[in-house]
């Protein structure tokens, strides 16, 4: 039997036994994380670790000003804002992919 039918029934066999109710959530939609799509299960899980505990790892606070950054300059039209604008975001983005390479480093030992 294939591994995913075997988690089917053990998802199956936790709800009949009313292991699903009651928890954090219930009834609420998912979050949208559409980002998580492109973050391993590791990762995933030790992002939430640090977010529970209110730690937020370097990148993640760069990519947020990253993203500031993106909005802020489609708003600007005067060239020479905009070339500023343009090369802030290169070095967060630069800074951002510095620190998820170390991450990555550190997890692999």
């Amino acid at each position: 039997m294939g591994s995913d039918r075997m988690a089917e029934r053990r998802m199956l066999k936790a709800l009949a036994e009313g292991k699903l109710t009651g928890l954090a959530g219930e009834g609420k939609p998912l979050p949208d994380h559409p980002g998580d799509a492109f973050i391993s299960a590791g990762d995933a899980v030790g992002f939430r670790i640090m977010a529970e505990a209110g730690v937020l790892p370097e990148e993640i606070l760069l990519k947020k000003q990253a993203e500031v950054m993106r909005a802020r300059l489609a708003t600007l039209t005067d060239p020479e804002a905009r070339k500023a604008a343009m090369a802030e975001l290169a070095n967060i983005e630069m800074r951002r992919a510095i620190a998820e390479e170390a991450r990555r480093k550190f997890l692999r030992g």
